[in-house]
């Protein structure tokens, strides 16, 4: 089994994680995104960014590994085509094991895919931060505080979405609320 083939793990880590993954993928692409757009644009243009080190990439790769995003794109390819089995085979049922066979024959060519994907992660998160912060948070990840955090993340989130669905559910109700109560002073109702 290689590095980048997807670990056994129990669903609701892989579900955690999963989460968390997406959630780094966008929380930075969001900050990039909000920082370009928030930023006064220079008088002269600005020269491109140097590629992020060797070293900055390992880093992250070692980094999104600690965080699940490296697994979480590693089970992309395999959902996928057993998403796709199921859906031929609930009308052509006699294909099963022939469209199996092609599956797997086929599946190193995409696995290929998501290992180009997770280089581009990768690299994306090391360019997000110096050299030094990039090993600065792999260090964290690979200490005992740092695994302690990553072993305790899939309860707090389970337990977290306990207090904030509630909280969620309460404040749409509540903001609808006082938006009907302010609307109707302006003699608008909805």
């Amino acid at each position: 089994m290689s590095a980048f083939e997807p670990a056994r793990k129990s669903a609701s880590l892989s579900v955690a994680r999963t989460v968390k993954g997406f959630i780094l993928a966008a929380s930075v692409v969001a900050s990039a995104a909000g920082w370009a757009a928030d930023s006064t644009a220079p008088a002269a243009p600005a020269a491109p960014a140097a590629p992020p080190s060797s070293a900055s990439i390992a880093a992250a790769d070692a980094i999104l590994g600690d965080i699940g995003v490296k697994q979480t794109i590693a089970l992309v390819v395999p959902g996928m085509m057993t998403e796709l089995e199921r859906n031929v085979t609930n009308t052509r049922p006699e294909i099963r094991d022939s469209l199996r066979e092609t599956l797997r024959s086929i599946q190193p060519e995409f696995d290929k895919s998501a290992q180009q994907v997770f280089i581009q992660a990768a690299t994306l998160l090391a360019s997000q931060m110096s050299e030094k912060e990039i090993e600065d948070v792999a260090a964290f990840f690979g200490s005992s505080s740092g695994k302690k955090y990553l072993a305790t993340e899939p309860a707090f989130f389970q337990q977290f979405s306990a207090i904030a669905d509630p909280w969620r559910q309460q404040l749409s109700v509540d903001i609808l609320t006082r938006a009907r109560q302010e609307m109707k002073k302006k003699g608008i109702e909805f």
